[in-house]
């Protein structure tokens, strides 16, 4: 490596990568990696029964045959890279999956499925993993939170790749300058397009998916001996000048090691876009204070402009696609207003296209408010005519999931059991209890294997 002020910003992280040890982490990141890792086999799990999941396995299946690791639910034995690529896209497909607010993207969506699918292969201890997946974070999350642009490219995607890679290279005790390199190789497949997010296809769920098996490309050459750009973050041609308009990352490399990023992350109440979330929570509060369906005549929602940019689409005529539907205020909050919440089977192509669900989404709208920072959740605020003539108002600066104000235990517990619930066609019980004992003592855990395969239905 070369002296610390030449080096370059990939040659800063990869040292953060290296150089962590187990006893480096503070506890309360350690327990976000044992929250956000069953958080993410359950949303995987249930991510089974999206429309587009069956298609994804078919696909695999002519890239080759191997017995490394296993698919969330179904249970497939696959080559590690391609487990990870489906695993990944359940992940993320049915968008119930934990968000970094700040950075814009899902960070553990990518590493824990390429932890995982690794873990089966190759063997990894729980110290190994959790260390490995705060750093895989650190990268993706710091990143993201670098950029002071709105985002362009799909973040889930695009820093999740070098997230994964970082994890991954940890993983298997790469070098400081061997991770540097392959980092280079996570510039050279960064792909995600937020086109896909405009039109609400499975393209999004498949970029978050290329990014995991990506990861393990990147490490794989990389320990073959094939050397990458070590400008791969802030070169000329590096990820933040041709990802994002505008980034400050110094301050991101100068908290390495103080800042955990771990710790920043979000739950998802809800399964719909991040960006919807506060929109259904206000609804539900109206609706405590008398607003219904049957009584709301116009709702406005006035939220930062990342909000409008993400979920402020309008309600689309049928047949209306889940994708797209996952991604409207309008609808996830109309469905809030007529069932009290918003659920897993509250997208099915019957609910999609409900008369009713229209006529309630034709009167919500989602307005841009006076914050100008490019990555802002809050404030939000709501305000709804009814009927009558009255006018009845609320507004939020926190988001329920946040760290702020985070899920009770019993309610990540209860989300966990839904979403495995919902994958396997019903309740598994053991299994349940199997997996959430293996992750709450993670850290003591010989073989992190065990994870995978539970979260595959294997109970032996």
């Amino acid at each position: 490596m070369h002296p610390a002020a030449q080096l370059t910003a990939a040659q800063r992280l990869a040292r953060h990568v290296a150089g962590t040890s187990f006893a480096d982490l503070p506890p309360a990141a350690i327990q976000a990696v044992r929250n956000f890792t069953l958080d993410l086999v359950g949303v995987g799990i249930a991510g089974t029964r999206s429309p587009y999941a069956a298609g994804v396995r078919q696909a695999t299946q002519g890239w080759g045959a191997g017995s490394d690791a296993h698919v969330f639910a179904t249970g497939e034995a696959l080559p590690a890279p391609h487990a990870a690529f489906i695993n990944a896209f359940q992940a993320h497909a049915l968008e119930f999956d934990c968000v970094h607010e700040a950075a814009v993207l899902h960070p553990f969506t990518v590493v824990v499925p390429v932890l995982l699918a690794e873990a089966e292969a190759r063997g990894l201890s729980g110290q190994t993993y959790v260390t490995a997946a705060a750093l895989g974070v650190d990268v993706a999350a710091g990143l993201g939170v670098a950029a002071r642009s709105q985002i362009q490219f799909f973040r889930p995607a695009t820093c999740g790749l070098f997230g994964a890679v970082a994890a991954l290279s940890h993983a298997r005790g790469l070098t400081a300058e061997a991770t540097a390199h392959a980092f280079g190789y996570a510039l050279a497949f960064a792909s995600g397009t937020m086109q896909a997010h405009v039109e609400g296809t499975p393209a999004l769920a498949a970029s978050v998916a290329g990014a995991a098996r990506s990861a393990f490309v990147a490490v794989d050459l990389v320990q073959a001996g094939l050397p990458g750009p070590l400008g791969s973050v802030d070169g000329p041609f590096g990820y933040l000048t041709l990802f994002e308009r505008d980034s400050a990352l110094e301050p991101v490399l100068a908290s390495l090691g103080q800042v955990w990023r771990a710790c920043e992350v979000s739950w998802k109440p809800f399964p719909s876009g991040r960006a919807s979330h506060g929109g259904i929570d206000m609804i539900l509060e109206l609706a405590r204070q008398g607003m219904t369906a049957d009584n709301l005549d116009r709702l406005v929602i006035s939220a930062p402009p990342l909000i409008h940019h993400l979920v402020g689409r309008p309600i689309a005529p049928p047949p209306l696609e889940v994708n797209y539907a996952r991604l409207c205020l309008p609808y996830v909050g109309a469905i809030a207003l007529l069932t009290g919440g918003v659920g897993l089977t509250d997208f099915t192509s019957e609910r999609l296209n409900d008369p009713e669900v229209h006529a309630v989404a034709r009167r919500i709208e989602v307005v841009v408010n006076q914050v100008q920072a490019a990555s802002a959740f809050v404030p939000q605020s709501a305000e709804a005519r009814l009927k009558d003539g009255r006018i009845v108002s609320v507004a939020t600066d926190v988001l329920l999931g946040t760290p702020q104000r985070p899920l009770s235990r019993e309610a990540h517990l209860a989300k966990f059991r839904a979403c495995s619930a919902y994958g396997f066609g019903g309740s598994k019980p053991k299994l349940e209890d199997a997996l959430i004992a293996a992750v709450d003592r993670l850290v003591a855990l010989e073989d992190v294997g065990l994870i995978g395969r539970l979260a595959a239905g294997l109970m032996s």
